[in-house]
């Protein structure tokens, strides 16, 4: 069985067969528990539509015509070409772990073709909408108040995603040397600095725990109202909920603020280089695209500016 406790809904063998694959990417890859479960139900929904349409077929049997099956059902769902591709990379993998346990000789994933992507720009929030936020919005007196706006500035100055400062602890901050050290994916770590006045707010936030709170959760740096740690769908409320006042932009996610903290330093000058470094990024290739906003920047300051624009 699965170790990490995730429950199966198909049909036959297909359960036995995935279980080893997950417990793989679980203590070996070490992925994360949201990624395990996006590849259990990419399975799920691949082995239930295998069933339905062809029946119990065994995993040798299964061919690139089936998988194309899959694909263009999911695509005349109106599924986008960017889920496609994950579902694909999925199936990449799993294939790619059962050659090498021996289950097979040949993957059916080798004449399997990506769908092409729509490149499109990272939404972000303006700097102006940014300094409106955080110099004009009331917040409230109150330890929520504290703990949201203390979020929103952190997502900001930092580019941390949202799973990594619902899991920020306090041992993460180094007021010293006025850094944090975020624990990113694949549990990487990475050291983003910090200006004075924000540790300045951090510390306070601590020491007020200590002082308001009886009984609270002492490893996570932010908790709630009631002591305990923050839930991911808190956070994004939060912030869902104050960019809303400030920007028209269609997505409001902490996901934006991240796109914001690297548009931002792109746009004034920093090396991709270091941008990459701050966002914990694998490879300069998921950095670049914070190069296109920059450019479409300068075409628009270019229009406004110059006389033979």
């Amino acid at each position: 069985m699965f170790k990490a406790g995730y429950q199966f809904f198909m049909p036959g063998h297909y359960a036995s067969i995935c279980s080893p694959f997950l417990d793989f990417l679980t203590f070996q890859k070490r992925y994360s528990r949201h990624t395990i479960i996006s590849y259990q139900n990419d399975l799920q929904s691949f082995f239930n539509f295998l069933h339905d349409e062809f029946g119990d077929i065994p995993l040798n049997q299964v061919t690139g015509s089936f998988i194309r099956s899959w694909l263009a059902e999911l695509k005349n769902s109106g599924m986008e070409s960017k889920s496609i591709n994950r579902k694909i990379s999925c199936l990449k993998s799993f294939y790619k772990f059962q050659l090498k346990q021996g289950h097979i000789t040949t993957s059916p994933m080798t004449t399997i073709i990506s769908p092409k992507i729509k490149k499109r720009l990272p939404q972000y929030v303006e700097e102006k909408d940014l300094q409106t936020l955080f110099s004009l919005v009331e917040f409230p007196n109150t330890w929520d108040g504290q703990t949201q706006l203390l979020i929103l500035k952190l997502l900001y100055a930092t580019g941390m995603r949202q799973a990594e400062l619902v899991n920020l602890k306090e041992s993460q901050i180094d007021a010293g040397n006025c850094f944090i050290k975020i624990l990113g994916k694949g549990n990487k770590e990475r050291i983003v600095p910090l200006n004075s006045r924000l540790m300045d707010t951090i510390l306070l936030y601590m020491k007020n725990k200590r002082i308001n709170f009886d009984s609270f959760d002492s490893l996570n740096l932010f908790i709630n109202s009631k002591g305990k740690k923050l839930y991911a769908k808190m956070v994004y409320n939060i912030v869902n909920k104050y960019l809303s006042l400030v920007t028209t932009i269609d997505k409001k996610s902490p996901h934006v603020l991240r796109h914001s903290f690297a548009t931002h330093l792109m746009n004034n000058g920093a090396e991709i280089n270091a941008v990459k470094e701050l966002l914990g990024h694998s490879s300069l290739a998921a950095t670049q695209i914070y190069t296109h906003n920059t450019i479409e920047k300068l075409k628009d300051v270019y229009k406004k500016a110059h006389p033979k624009a």
